[in-house]
């Protein structure tokens, strides 16, 4: 069960950081003298809302506001697969050089024409010939590491391939909001039926399916998240925690009721039933 928000991936008009997308990336790494001193720091200028429609409609220009305050060229998506983030020619007007990832031979054979690929685990063990271990400066990810069985390892292993100052940004759905906790007790072929009765272009054979979901560190609190990911090798983290969805939006009645409250623990800071975060990342410059 994935929301992929209500409307879908917004023109570069509707970002809230228009100017990042009309400059390119200055050359990778070269941060600007007045960068704040954390992740954190640069979120609070972003101002994110309580609701995860901000995390959708601003999910691409954070990653170019990321990209261009850090200088960050050499972009890996993991789980990019046939729905990157950008065209070729997209990534090339930003200044940036995209590595399209995927597990999937198949997927990546989907992927849009003039990207680079590269097909390995990112839970895995690294020995595959398309690792770059350094080689990118950013990486991102979007509904992937709620299918990732160890995230853990994902983690430290997006470590090992983060240039240093590199940074890394998930975005994913977190247990235990309602809607994705059902997802992840049902039995996924119950799971599956009822995706596809509420999302038809998610079954089999359409644009983006659904694949099984692990939940594995798909948490929205902090408490829990950080210790993990010191462990992975980060001192910088940053978990921006995101409530409600539109998985209700046509049922009357329900949605006003879950909207009162996801409005409700957002106002509180309940992380329990947070519905999705971002994770944000950077490795040391030593």
């Amino acid at each position: 069960m994935v929301f992929r928000g209500r409307g879908g991936q917004q023109a570069e008009t509707t970002m809230s950081l228009a100017t990042v997308t009309a400059n390119p990336v200055r050359p990778a790494m070269r941060a600007a003298a007045q960068s704040p001193a954390t992740i954190a720091a640069l979120f609070d200028g972003l101002a994110p809302d309580w609701h995860s429609q901000w995390a959708w409609d601003n999910y691409e220009s954070t990653i170019l506001a990321l990209a261009q305050h850090y200088g960050l060229r050499r972009v890996c998506e993991i789980g990019g697969g046939r729905d990157p983030l950008f065209s070729a020619e997209q990534a090339h007007r930003r200044g940036l050089e995209l590595t399209v990832n995927d597990i999937d031979a198949g997927e990546l054979a989907l992927t849009p024409a003039g990207l680079k690929t590269a097909c390995f685990d990112i839970a895995g063990d690294l020995s595959e010939p398309d690792i770059a271990r350094g080689g990118y400066d950013l990486m991102v990810s979007r509904m992937v590491f709620e299918h990732v069985g160890d995230v853990e390892r994902a983690w430290t292993n997006i470590h090992a391939l983060l240039a240093p100052g590199g940074v890394a940004l998930a975005f994913f759905p977190t247990l235990w909001a309602p809607v994705f906790a059902l997802n992840h007790i049902l039995p996924e072929k119950a799971s599956r039926a009822i995706v596809h009765a509420l999302f038809p272009a998610r079954r089999d054979g359409g644009g983006d399916p659904k694949f099984p979901a692990h939940y594995d560190w798909c948490r929205g609190s902090r408490a829990t998240l950080t210790p993990m990911l010191t462990r992975a090798g980060f001192s910088d983290v940053h978990i921006q925690r995101f409530w409600g969805h539109g998985y209700f939006d046509r049922m009357p009645g329900l949605k006003q009721a879950d909207h009162a409250f996801n409005a409700l623990a957002a106002k509180i800071g309940w992380d329990f039933v947070t519905t999705y975060a971002y994770v944000v990342v950077r490795k040391d410059r030593g």
